[in-house]
């Protein structure tokens, strides 16, 4: 608890006069004011998280966080836990969807194992910090404990702070772990009060009876445990995961050491939503990448009030629309940079 309180006592405010100098520069370039759009205020923003009015195009790196969730026994998804460590070698052999968009992006892919219900897998390229062997069945009581939850936490805080050290100047959020769209949307729901059944998506592809048990779970989790909406570690400890954890703290390390965190889809959006409970001045370090096909996801960004700026219909997860994002932030700091005023 340590480590999350100096942490969070560490983010401080945009620095606002880089911000109106950066603002000042991108009306003068050779373009309409505004016509960049999003990019535009994209790079407003990061002039006054880098304290620099001409934002440095730098390092990137993607932390996925891998958990299990017990909940899944309750038979909200579509495929069985045993797909998660599948997935994890996948990453490792490079041939998943967040490896090509990475390697095309120039981004590293950090693959954390918080809290896989499979035995470990050994392999030296995945950060084994596992909590424990995932979440417990949030349908008959809490995810996890405070102090697992607090864990998860911390753990993402030095996990994105080491790699800050390393260089890294902008991080994106990815994800990995079957049935941890249920939780998110718990998530979502405790702190929005939005009734279950208008934000409950269908994940990786359940079918209609499926998706209606999903919607009972998720109503009974919140029931059952009571969080507390204004207490965003009670909230994560009762009906949300360890991989939600670690993103959190991987949102509020980076905020903490002044580093732009590009939010990704539905899993990556419950995570901040944790942190802004947690942190609210953490929302200043985040960038929306993308609006996913999950129906809670507008919800969530509007919560956090963050603007997507790309709509491709994405829910893959992994950190994809992030990664996809970082491009087109590169592009718009090189804009800012290297246009003719």
């Amino acid at each position: 608890m340590i480590l999350l309180n100096q942490t969070v006592a560490s983010i401080k405010d945009l620095d606002q006069k880089s911000m109106k100098l950066a603002k000042e520069r991108s009306d003068n370039l050779i373009k309409p004011p505004g016509s960049l759009g999003v990019m535009e205020e994209a790079v407003v923003k990061m002039a006054g998280i880098y304290k620099d009015s001409i934002p440095p195009v730098g390092k990137k790196a993607v932390m996925v966080m891998v958990g299990d969730h017990g909940v899944v026994a309750e038979g909200v998804s579509a495929f069985p836990q045993e797909v998660t460590p599948q997935m994890v070698m996948s990453f490792l052999w490079g041939g998943a969807a967040i490896n090509v968009l990475s390697r095309h992006a120039g981004a590293d892919v950090i693959v954390t194992d918080v809290g896989i219900a499979a035995p470990p897998i050994d392999d030296p390229r995945v950060n084994q910090c596992r909590i424990k062997n995932g979440t417990d069945n949030m349908a008959k009581g809490p995810a996890m404990s405070r102090e697992e939850a607090i864990q998860g936490l911390e753990l993402g805080i030095r996990l994105v702070q080491e790699q800050i050290e390393q260089g890294v100047k902008m991080v994106a959020t990815g994800d990995m772990g079957i049935g941890n769209t249920t939780p998110s949307t718990a998530i979502l729901a405790v702190f929005s009060g939005v009734d279950v059944e208008k934000i409950t998506g269908r994940g990786t592809g359940l079918d209609d009876q499926g998706l209606k048990l999903k919607q009972q779970v998720i109503r009974k989790a919140i029931e059952l445990n009571q969080p507390d909406f204004k207490d965003g570690i009670d909230v994560l400890a009762k009906v949300g995961g360890l991989e939600i954890a670690a993103l959190a703290g991987v949102i509020l390390g980076a905020a903490a050491k002044r580093v732009p965190v590009v939010i990704d889809g539905f899993i990556s959006g419950a995570a901040a939503l944790i942190a802004k409970a947690i942190s609210p001045l953490s929302v200043d370090y985040m960038l929306a990448s993308h609006l996913s096909q999950e129906p809670g996801h507008k919800m969530m960004l509007e919560e956090l009030g963050l603007k997507p700026l790309l709509h491709l219909d994405m829910r893959l997860g992994e950190g994809t629309g992030a990664v996809t994002a970082f491009m087109i932030f590169d592009g718009a700091l090189k804009c800012h940079k290297k246009m003719l005023t």
